[in-house]
């Protein structure tokens, strides 16, 4: 039996309100509901089809101490979550929660995963009690949904973490890539559910290598854990002026990728001023264009981050935007003297 769908996604944190603020004022979502109870709470935001709970308190601490402000659980929606879950233990999952109202089991790091049957209306975590939000409009917004999950593994497990999510959740191979970038190298494998509606970009680093940004992840993580949400939304340009403006940090585009676009990718010519101001990268790949940015991580550690996502008929995940930027910032070091 196949997990389907990410029916959820819970974010633990030091501090909920900030978190919460950054959620729901800066990136528009909707505070639905909370709970709270032996010490804990847990607010539940929503946009578009994704769900996120942001929980604080008495059960996160052993996380947080690990690993900092973090995703701890993505929940699958299964077509029959008990043989799911079954299938996942005799895959060497570890029994992470086996209560009526929880079936959860180990991932990667210390994040697992509560497995739900799926419905038609996806809803929160089972385990709590929920008070709606009074007046909480109907969650509207740039962000349409969950495009996909990037997960930084330690050196030499990418092959059996691969494994794993095949034979535990029945996630297929979609594709696969090395990207090499000056003296650095990493490796890169996408799952995906049957459904289309978990996918997974898991990374780890090529030790042959000088040591780059998966290996920095990793030591600023505590170990293997994910490093970016990456949100699909409609006008990415839109998007990053409204986000901008709200607060939300985004990494800077040296200005020598925007003189290389144009012949790296005509048929953006007309696009090229808007993109340089946003500081939004395109890339193409044989089915479409890709537009994507990201932005800064707002937590003490430098942890997880997230991603907006443009598709024009894209099905890549921008890597050649990599290798790009650094012979952007060669050009520029080089301009410099």
């Amino acid at each position: 039996m196949a997990a389907q769908d990410v029916e959820y996604v819970e974010l633990y944190t030091n501090d909920e309100q900030s978190t919460l603020q950054y959620f729901v004022s800066s990136l528009g979502f909707t505070h639905v509901a909370e709970s709270a109870g032996d010490g804990s709470h847990s607010s539940l935001v929503r946009q578009g089809t994704m769900q996120l709970v942001i929980t604080a308190g008495r059960g996160t601490e052993a996380f947080l101490e690990a690993h900092g402000d973090g995703i701890a659980d993505i929940a699958f929606g299964c077509d029959d979550a008990a043989e799911t879950y079954r299938q996942a233990v005799s895959a060497g999952a570890s029994v992470v929660s086996s209560k009526p109202d929880r079936l959860a089991v180990s991932g990667f790091g210390d994040t697992c995963h509560t497995l739900v049957t799926r419905s038609a209306n996806a809803g929160p975590p089972a385990d709590r009690a929920w008070q709606p939000i009074a007046g909480a409009p109907t969650p509207t917004g740039h962000i349409r949904l969950l495009d996909h999950i990037a997960v930084c593994v330690e050196s030499g497990s990418l092959a059996d973490c691969t494994r794993f999510y095949a034979d535990a959740f029945g996630l297929g191979k979609y594709s696969s890539e090395y990207i090499e970038v000056g003296d650095q190298a990493m490796d890169s494998i996408v799952v995906r559910s049957p459904s289309d509606g978990i996918t997974f970009t898991i990374l780890e680093q090529d030790l042959t290598k000088k040591s780059g940004q998966v290996e920095a992840f990793l030591s600023r993580n505590g170990g293997a854990g994910v490093q970016h949400l990456a949100f699909l939304v409609d006008d990415i340009i839109s998007a990053v002026r409204v986000f901008r403006g709200r607060g939300i940090e985004f990494l800077d585009t040296p200005d020598a990728y925007y003189d290389m676009l144009a012949e790296r990718l005509p048929g953006l010519e007309r696009q090229i001023a808007d993109l340089r101001a946003t500081d939004v990268l395109a890339d193409r790949d044989e089915w479409g264009y890709l537009l994507q940015l990201f932005t800064r991580s707002p937590y003490k550690r430098n942890t997880m981050f997230c991603e907006l996502v443009q598709r024009r008929g894209a099905r890549g995940f921008g890597s050649a935007n990599i290798n790009a930027l650094y012979q952007a910032v060669e050009r520029d070091e080089l301009a410099d003297g």
